[in-house]
């Protein structure tokens, strides 16, 4: 190996290690490894920040807008009404869920598919009485197949098809990637509906049932103790009887901002201390009532909302602006006029500061607020509601508007007319236009990160390739299968493209498979279809833990699932889309 070829290898190596660790954001890590290649001189500094301009980067860019004016124009209203019942049995309800997930995900951004999804089905758990946990992951996987059947589906895709482009002149259109990817879809999510669903852990799918469900887990919570309140005077293990009564643990003390030793058991409550609990919303509600308690900002609240104030719960996705950041570090009640109450982390409890301590992927935060403001404050900080929210901010009556546009976009590209980005791009114009969407939307919807990501690693990616670096990961792949038919390359491209996949983000991984895929394709003198068709399905198809992909990490918390839990139903989802994309491939995209 050269230089360059052994510089870039260590730091993708590099990167995979970081990404892994999980320390740092995955888009710091990106640019961070982008800039190093510029300064060593393996990415030309003419190339350093060409993907920021690349279609793939664009198009991901723009179909996030596009969803985000598709759910404001009450399109996607009118779906979800259809699944608002959930007095069905699990099985129906998960075919009916997941099929409209996986119709969802074709047009739009799974993840916004996944998030609009999620508070129908909690809702309908509730109502069924069963956990979330047992439709939650069917969900999660039906989203991410869905995304598999057009080109604008998932990022995977869009990347393969800008690739195509540029090695050998013409991209994918909209529905190429439809006979595998629907193919895949389909028995997929029929395979999650029927058999999938029941290899979910028992500890997961039978942690809540009935009206608990409403409040997934208890929360760790901070709650004022005002001169009126009758817990002044009394040492906190006087509290017991109360606490028991109401279902909640008095976990702590916090006095003059400092958390006392231990429990605090024997300390006697004073005026201005914080009572740290342990509860469900409900039952935090109901204690505050009981000892006259308060909240952290809530006078602030009141002054500026009358007695207007609202308390939602909202998930943190793995790309959420407040992970690794506390509610002080992003100033959520001097800024925003929100206080965050409490945060439930799957059982843990913690000894850090409610405002202090940061937040993680897939917690779940307790915000309370102004009705006004609330909203607002959640999305600015990347949350996502688990309960419908308190503004209305659907535009009824342009659901036909809004997706006679888009479809027409689709059209028009689907035929050559247009340039995908450009029609694209028209659409957002015309929803801004129309006012589906305020304008100050159209930046917020964007997910920064994953454009960073997208703009990071496509010059690391062309920057390996012409190094050489892809061909020698090519040549060693077909070494290994070496006097074997080229479907079993093929198979095992799919296989070390989706276990990239389940520990790295699949954005990361289509970068760097695509052109191993050209790479094979020339070694064995075949087309390089089927290849580039095989990492499309295989990097976005990672179902074997909370990290593969963003869905899977937003329902971490709100499904109570471990880490373990996911492979159980994700490793025989895997190998039936592995046995039903290899031959469908050879069929659509003979070798």
């Amino acid at each position: 190996m050269n230089f360059d070829q052994t510089f870039l290898f260590a730091l993708f190596a590099g990167v995979f290690a970081m990404m892994l660790w999980g320390r740092f954001r995955y888009d710091v890590i990106a640019f961070s490894a982008l800039l190093i290649a510029i300064v060593v001189g393996v990415v030309p500094k003419e190339d350093a920040f060409a993907g920021f301009g690349h279609p793939a980067t664009i198009i991901v860019a723009l179909v996030l807008v596009v969803s985000r004016g598709l759910v404001n124009s009450g399109a996607i209203e009118i779906v979800m009404r259809v699944i608002a019942d959930g007095g069905k049995s699990v099985g129906s309800h998960i075919v009916k869920l997941a099929g409209i997930g996986a119709a969802l995900s074709a047009f739009m951004n799974n993840v916004a598919a996944l998030a609009l999804l999620m508070p129908v089905d909690i809702q309908a758990a509730v109502k069924a009485g069963r956990s979330p946990a047992i439709t939650l992951m069917p969900l999660s996987f039906a989203t991410i197949l869905g995304g598999l059947v057009t080109l604008i589906g998932t990022p995977p895709n869009i990347i393969i098809a800008s690739f195509r482009e540029r090695t050998l002149g013409e991209s994918y259109h909209m529905f190429d990637f439809a006979p595998v990817g629907l193919a895949c879809a389909v028995v997929g999510v029929a395979f999650v509906a029927t058999i999938g669903w029941r290899l979910i852990p028992k500890s997961a799918t039978e942690r809540n049932t009935g009206a608990e469900l409403r409040d997934i887990h208890g929360y760790i919570a901070e709650l004022v103790v005002g001169e009126k309140s009758t817990a002044v005077g009394q040492k906190v293990a006087d509290l017991d009887e109360v606490a028991e009564e109401h279902e909640v643990s008095v976990v702590g003390l916090v006095r003059r901002g400092t958390r006392l030793p231990g429990g605090a058991r024997r300390e006697e409550i004073q005026s201005g201390d914080l009572l740290v609990v342990d509860a469900t919303p409900s039952a935090i509600d109901a204690f505050v009532g009981a000892l006259k308690l308060g909240f952290i900002g809530e006078e602030k609240h009141r002054q500026a909302a009358g007695a207007d104030l609202e308390v939602i719960e909202v998930v943190v996705p793995q790309d959420a602006r407040i992970v690794g950041r506390s509610s002080d570090d992003v100033r959520l009640l001097s800024r925003y006029g929100v206080t965050l109450l409490g945060i439930s982390r799957r059982g843990k409890r913690f000894r850090e500061r409610v405002r202090r301590l940061p937040i993680e992927a897939g917690d779940i935060l307790l915000l309370l607020g102004p009705v006004e403001r609330i909203e607002d404050a959640s999305m600015r900080i990347g949350a996502l509601p688990l309960a419908k929210r308190g503004l209305q901010v659907t535009q009824h009556g342009r659901a036909g508007l809004a997706a006679g546009i888009f479809g027409l976009a689709v059209a028009a590209a689907s035929f050559g007319v247009v340039y995908l980005p450009v029609a694209l791009a028209a659409v957002v114009v015309v929803y801004v236009l129309t006012d589906i969407i305020p304008l100050r939307e159209v930046y917020e919807d964007i997910e920064w990160p994953v454009v960073v990501l997208l703009g990071s690693m496509i010059p690391l990616g062309i920057a390996l390739e012409n190094a050489g670096g892809t061909q020698l990961i090519a040549q060693s792949l077909v070494t290994i299968a070496a006097g074997t038919p080229p479907w079993v390359v093929l198979t095992l491209l799919m296989v070390v493209t989706m276990t990239l996949s389940d520990v790295l983000n699949n954005t990361a991984t289509a970068v760097i498979a695509a052109p191993v895929a050209v790479d094979i394709a020339n070694s064995l003198g075949t087309s390089p279809d089927p290849f580039l068709m095989a990492v499309a399905v295989a990097a976005s198809c990672a179902f074997l833990t909370p990290i593969g992909h963003k869905n899977n990490t937003l329902i971490l918390g709100p499904g109570g699932y471990a880490f373990g839990d996911y492979w159980r139903m994700g490793l025989p989802l895997e190998i039936i889309v592995i046995a039903v994309a290899i031959p469908t491939i050879m069929i659509v995209w003979p070798f």
